[in-house]
């Protein structure tokens, strides 16, 4: 089994914090949402990963960390192989999955990095193709699945009168990668664009014509990390679906100074608490340092220094520093509000 992730875009209505760092290496509950994916991905399929195939954006090729490294090593970290990609045009869906076409061959699953989810499903092996959605109130805002017998037997892209409610989450199983390989080949040699770009509803369509079978697989959570609001509130339910698992997510060596901390939270390592108190649904990466001050459902990266502050909905970068008596905010890495 493989895994295709596509992961090229820049990340817009997360700014400022992928200015700086790849969306999907944000860290939720202390850990990338990409490693996050990955993870929920293997336990669904119940078979070995062979290879992680992530494709990135030029930009993100340049930025500061070590993307490629961290990508790799999450590979690594399943017993994987690790390979990165690069999308040099924003072509759509279908062509960035088609810069990993080398490892498109045999079983894998595609998904792209915006999204994390929850689900108890099987996956059938045995089905040319399985689509994760995720039942919805308001279908107009997705694409949707129409099923008939368990099969789904249409796409249909922002529905404006009511035709289902099972929305695609951007999770996708293919029996035989290369036969989707072949069908997005199709599409950029006979130039067919939708929108001005290459899309993957395209491909499945024409496959579906040519007899494959798609089957749903459902699943309970769909969490959304597209914007800062979205982000933070992922960053909360993690937190406690890993509560309800009975994951401890507070490093041991946290130094509490006349504070206390509410759980569910994600505490890193090395992290100094002075008069004050986090919690509930807050993560703290380490070697952080908070003093004076009280903050609940916030996504806090690393190596952040914060003082006197009243936080709750709010998201801040690795290396910031932050003195005030701001309530919701967005501070990117390495900004300085004192």
């Amino acid at each position: 089994m493989k895994i295709i992730v596509p992961m090229a875009g820049i990340g817009s209505r997360l700014r400022p914090h992928t200015l700086t760092t790849p969306k999907p290496l944000t860290l939720i509950a202390g850990k990338p949402i990409v490693q996050r994916l990955v993870e929920d991905i293997a336990q669904v399929v119940n078979q070995k990963i062979d290879e992680i195939a992530f494709i990135i954006g030029p930009v993100a090729k340049g930025f500061p960390g070590d993307t490629e490294e961290r990508l790799l090593k999450i590979a690594k970290d399943l017993n994987a192989k690790g390979s990165v990609f690069v999308q040099e045009q924003a072509l759509g869906t279908a062509h960035a999955i088609q810069c990993a076409k080398s490892a498109l061959d045999g079983p894998c699953v595609v998904a792209f990095a915006d999204t994390l989810f929850k689900a108890d499903f099987t996956l059938d092996a045995n089905a040319d193709g399985a689509i994760w959605v995720k039942q919805v109130e308001d279908p107009s805002a997705f694409g949707v699945v129409k099923l008939k017998d368990g099969i789904i037997t249409d796409f249909v892209e922002k529905p404006t009168e009511f035709v289902s409610d099972l929305a695609i989450i951007g999770i996708y199983y293919f029996k035989n990668g290369s036969i989707l390989k072949d069908e997005i080949q199709y599409l950029i040699d006979n130039d067919l664009k939708e929108k001005g770009e290459f899309q993957l509803t395209n491909a499945l369509e024409a496959m579906k014509q040519k007899g494959l079978q798609f089957v749903p697989g459902k699943v309970n959570e769909w969490m959304d990390c597209g914007n800062k609001n979205v982000t933070v509130q992922t960053n909360s339910k993690v937190l406690e679906l890993l509560e309800k698992d009975g994951v401890n997510l507070t490093s041991a060596d946290v130094k509490l100074e006349n504070s206390k901390i509410i759980q569910p939270c994600y505490i890193g390592k090395n992290v100094v608490l002075k008069n004050t108190t986090i919690g509930p649904y807050v993560s703290l990466g380490e070697d952080s340092v908070v003093e004076n001050s009280t903050i609940k459902n916030s996504l806090i990266q690393s190596n952040v220094k914060i003082a006197n502050a009243n936080l709750d909905n709010a998201m801040i970068g690795h290396h910031a520093k932050y003195n005030g008596e701001f309530t919701s905010v967005s501070v990117g890495d390495y900004t300085e509000l004192l």
